[in-house]
């Protein structure tokens, strides 16, 4: 009994540390989403209010710029493990930027009035929604392959309406898009705070961090999207 106490102290204190470290990582995460967020909102304004994306909509580069996102996103999961930290934050940021750049046709459909609404929504939706995904004790694994397959069927509903020009097809798509987004941010959050290792180095955390927020980032932008679609004012 006499080293009983200290042996309780001790895995209080290791219990502590752990808690302490997944908190910093977890902000690291959300430190980064937000930055990139950032990042793409001031680029996609700046790149509709001086016309560059407009000029850009009228030549062959509107390819390269609505490519170049998913193909960011692509080099980030094959190769992210392969990067220093340096390159992988540098990646990111890129990324961010060009995908400020492929939206800057949001300011000029939609009124900036009815983006800043959606925006707060949406916020205000994955922060309940993330806030879950941290706090919950069920495990939400079991939504992985149901939350895929809305992604997949999302994204031929959306090439097969090009041909359609549905409405009513855009307005189902929006309201899936916004549900299988809402749960994609409570998975994605507990899987990210699954992948949290104490025994990480700084690298290794710093990388996961990166992955972690552009998984969020996604879920986040793309439910704005499809909200925006909802409940947008056109200009």
């Amino acid at each position: 009994m006499a080293d009983y106490q200290p042996r309780v102290q001790a895995a209080q204190a290791g219990a502590q540390d752990i808690d302490a470290g997944l908190r910093s990582y977890m902000l690291s995460v959300y430190n980064y989403m937000a930055g990139a967020l950032v990042l793409t909102g001031v680029v996609a304004y700046f790149s509709a209010a001086s016309g560059l994306y407009a000029s850009i909509a009228q030549s062959p580069l509107i390819w390269v710029v609505m490519l170049a996102p998913l193909g960011m996103v692509i080099f980030l999961s094959a190769r992210l493990n392969k990067l220093s930290l340096a390159g992988a934050q540098t990646s990111f940021w890129v990324f961010a930027a060009l995908m400020g750049l492929s939206l800057s046709s949001v300011f000029l459909v939609y009124t900036q009035q009815s983006i800043t609404q959606v925006f707060f929504v949406t916020a205000a939706a994955f922060g309940s929604l993330s806030l879950y995904g941290y706090t919950t004790k069920r495990s939400l694994s079991g939504m992985g392959s149901f939350l895929f397959m809305g992604v997949i069927g999302i994204i031929i509903a959306m090439i097969v309406n090009i041909f359609l020009q549905s409405s009513a097809l855009e307005f189902a798509i929006s309201v899936i898009g916004v549900l299988v987004f809402a749960g994609l941010t409570a998975y994605d959050t507990q899987k990210i705070k699954e992948m949290y290792f104490a025994g990480d180095g700084v690298a290794t955390m710093g990388k996961k961090a990166i992955m972690g927020a552009l998984k969020l980032y996604l879920d986040f932008i793309n439910m704005f999207l499809f909200l925006l679609r909802l409940f947008g004012s056109r200009d």
